[in-house]
């Protein structure tokens, strides 16, 4: 709500969080008016309608000029999905609040109003609407399993019955934000040279498509023969003009179809984590992230009070591979009969000795999660550290690479020429 004095907001801001009772819809509504001074003033809040809400104004000493019911949006819900980004920002506010004393439904309020996406207004709109009734907030939360997975709900879970939940939700709000920084690395380390090497495609196949046909039609004219690298080049050109909405046609159909299948098959994306893993340079990144995303996930569960097997159930899908998945799934089955932590660790055959030696040391010492934490600061250096080089690393082959492609096209373009220059002097 944007209003201009804070005590005129604050009771606005109460007043537009009050929650749906027997079964009446509230609806959202813009106003306008003026305070005792004179002073102009605005906002946007629901009410069961407009006359309620001029009257709800006046209790505040505000004299509303003008209540409009807020169009809606004009392709169905406005705002874009809640991203795992999003979810991160959202944690570290209310650990902030909540940390500083604020009650937990007022803190949802202050945050739901500051939100600028209406999705996820509503997403905590919805969270303290069902804590207002009553519900616990992991009761509030598991109503919503796609923004708040297994994971954070545990979390919030073991904060809530341990009575520590404010310590809990920062440490939330840590971990987010870490793993946010880890995908971001990931992403960059991949997508970089990807973006890159498909412009320079783009740029080859236009040249291809609309520049090498006026040089065949000049060299035409000539009626020599053009060397061999030449007519391979006026070839290919001949082939993507005539058949270019065949290739676009089978490219995307190929891309559509293998998102489609790897959306829907566990077994191909194993297989295609599996790959990865075997890449040079990049394998070696996504080994890492995985053992830091691991180590830091199971850190903050162990810390927050989860039993370890509970834990290990939910940190097996925050790996961000299916491999490690696949080997944290069965290491939580050893740990489940009896065995140690490390020796599952070392079973699963992914881990570096260093992280099993350091686990051991962590459990014989109780002190498991301190050392978890060390080994995913350890780790999650390391990813900092290769993908800077990575990225200075690839600019060089990158540069080869299209210069390499648009090289071969204007040597082509030119060798007929040198051909006939030659013919001419000689």
């Amino acid at each position: 709500m944007a209003v201009t004095r804070s005590a005129a907001k604050t009771a606005a801001a109460r007043s537009a969080a009050k929650p749906v009772r027997d079964g009446v819809t509230l609806q959202m509504f813009l106003w306008q008016g003026t305070d005792k001074r004179g002073k102009k003033m605005k906002g946007e809040q629901q009410a069961r309608s407009a006359n309620m809400l001029r009257a709800e104004l006046r209790r505040q000493g505000i004299q509303p000029t003008m209540v409009k019911a807020k169009p809606k949006p004009l392709f169905g819900s406005a705002g874009k999905a809640v991203t795992s980004k999003d979810i991160a920002v959202f944690s570290r506010q209310i650990a902030t609040m909540m940390k500083s004393g604020v009650p937990i439904v007022l803190a949802l309020e202050i945050i739901a109003n500051g939100q600028k996406n209406p999705k996820m207004k509503k997403l905590v709109d919805d969270v303290r609407l069902d804590i207002e009734g009553g519900s616990s907030i992991y009761e509030a939360m598991s109503k919503h399993p796609v923004q708040f997975d297994e994971l954070y709900r545990n979390l919030v879970r073991a904060g809530e019955s341990s009575g520590s939940l404010e310590t809990v939700l920062e440490t939330i709000a840590d971990y987010k934000e870490n793993i946010e920084t880890i995908k971001g690395k990931i992403k960059k380390a991949m997508f970089y040279p990807i973006a890159i090497i498909a412009v320079a495609i783009l740029v080859c196949g236009i040249l291809m498509v609309y520049v090498v046909p006026i040089f065949k039609e000049q060299f035409a004219s000539f009626g020599a023969d053009l060397p061999a690298f030449t007519a391979l080049v006026f070839g290919i050109s001949d082939f993507l003009v005539g058949w270019w909405w065949l290739i676009l046609a089978v490219g995307l159909g190929a891309f559509f179809g293998f998102m489609y299948m790897y959306k829907r098959s566990t077994k191909l994306q194993y297989t295609m984590d599996r790959l990865l893993l075997k890449v040079p340079v990049i394998g070696n990144v996504l080994h890492n992230s995985s053992i830091a995303r691991f180590a830091r996930t199971l850190a903050v569960t162990f810390k927050a009070g989860v039993p370890l097997v509970e834990a290990m159930e939910s940190v097996a899908g925050a790996t961000g591979n299916r491999v490690y998945t696949n080997a944290v799934h069965e290491m939580r089955d050893d740990v489940a009969v009896g065995y140690p932590l490390n020796v599952a660790m070392k079973q699963a055959n992914l881990f570096p000795h260093m992280v099993v030696q350091m686990t051991a040391i962590g459990e014989e010492a109780g002190a498991l999660d301190t050392m978890l934490f060390k080994v995913a600061e350890f780790y999650e250096e390391e990813v900092n550290n290769s993908v800077d080089a990575i990225t200075s690393l690839i600019e060089p082959f990158i540069m080869v690479i299209i210069g390499g492609m648009v090289g071969s096209i204007v040597i082509a373009m030119y060798l007929p020429i040198f051909k006939i220059a030659l013919t001419v002097m000689g």
